[in-house]
């Protein structure tokens, strides 16, 4: 049990420091021809970010461990939007984009929903059991496909700024730090997931509760420093982009790539979770418009278009906590 625990401590941390190497290195080859600040963090960020989950899911997929990969996947997109987004928006007001407001999020919304009727088989066609197909796959990776078409376009009608946040290199060493990224981010992934399934099996709970806990809290530790990061530089592009892209990655790409490789079977009572992934990026949206809450100091306040209050995360970070204690509860 200890051994296991601290297989999966190491094999976060080696992640992490993968996924760090990987978007440093990513990051500026970007710069390097000319792409913007907000489709970096749409893409590049958001890729490099997600990798820790790709290699989990695949992992997962070829150790015969399916629980772990979808509740890695919907465990990081509810922690990406309550828990980072929440601390994020703590720390300082967050400015949203327009096109994030009413592009990217309603696509985020859309992977959400699309992965909710795909995983009901059984609710939907009354088949005898539920199970993210090859087919479902390939679908899922369409979608992906349109997503960085939208992105590829977005490049031409955003001209590139200047952004001092990234540093760039050398063509070289932005290559050997996206390739020592890679291969860090392939070790982290046996160790995260062997640590996983022993402790899960030691506890007698179900390899999905660890998916959705730790190991999707662990492997959304890149979107966390990238967004707290960026928020405290007032990088809102980033910030903001970087878990809006991560989360239509995490659906539309890891769970598309993962399902292709072996399919992936769906249990009825995760259909909460994915309700409440729904939930999390309607909030989102809602949050950005009018925010939660309204009152300041006993009376009506006009409130900014298309900012995140930190009212607003800490009623974030509150629903994720209750979201956590379900967890528990659900054993």
């Amino acid at each position: 049990m200890l051994l296991a625990a601290l297989f999966l401590i190491v094999g976060l941390g080696i992640l992490v420091k993968g996924a760090d190497l990987l978007v440093d290195g990513a990051s500026s080859l970007a710069k390097r021809i000319g792409i913007s600040d907000l489709s970096i963090g749409l893409t590049i960020v958001a890729f490099g970010t997600s990798m820790p989950e790709l290699v989990v899911n695949i992992t997962s997929s070829l150790s015969g461990a399916p629980d772990i990969a979808i509740g890695n996947v919907v465990g990081s997109n509810i922690a990406n939007i309550l828990l980072i987004l929440g601390i994020a928006s703590v720390i300082t007001r967050i400015a949203v984009q327009t096109s994030t407001v009413w592009k990217e999020i309603p696509f985020a919304l859309l992977a959400s929903v699309v992965l909710f009727f795909m995983a009901n088989d059984m609710l939907l066609d009354g088949a005898g059991s539920a199970v993210l197909s090859r087919s479902d796959g390939c679908t899922l990776i369409a979608f992906f496909l349109i997503f960085l078409w939208y992105t590829a376009g977005m490049r031409r009608d955003d001209p590139a700024g200047a952004d001092e946040g990234i540093r760039v290199r050398g063509t070289w060493a932005s290559c050997g730090f996206v390739l020592i990224g890679l291969a860090l981010l392939v070790g982290g992934g046996k160790l995260t997931v062997d640590g996983a399934v022993t402790i899960a099996e030691a506890l007698g709970v179900s390899q999905a509760l660890i998916g959705f806990t730790i190991v999707a809290v662990g492997t959304s530790l890149p979107e966390l420093a990238t967004s707290v990061v960026a928020a405290r530089k007032g990088r809102a592009d980033i910030a903001v982009g970087n878990i809006v892209g991560s989360n239509i990655f995490n659906i539309f790409w890891i769970l598309g790539v993962s399902s292709v490789i072996a399919p992936l079977p769906f249990q009825p009572a995760m259909n909460v979770d994915l309700l409440v992934t729904v939930a999390a990026t309607v909030l989102l949206f809602f949050a950005v418009h009018t925010g939660f809450v309204h009152k300041r100091m006993f009376f009506w306040k006009q409130r900014e278009n298309h900012i995140i209050e930190r009212l607003d995360g800490v009623i974030m970070l509150l629903g994720y906590a209750a979201y956590v204690a379900y967890l528990a509860w659900r054993g």
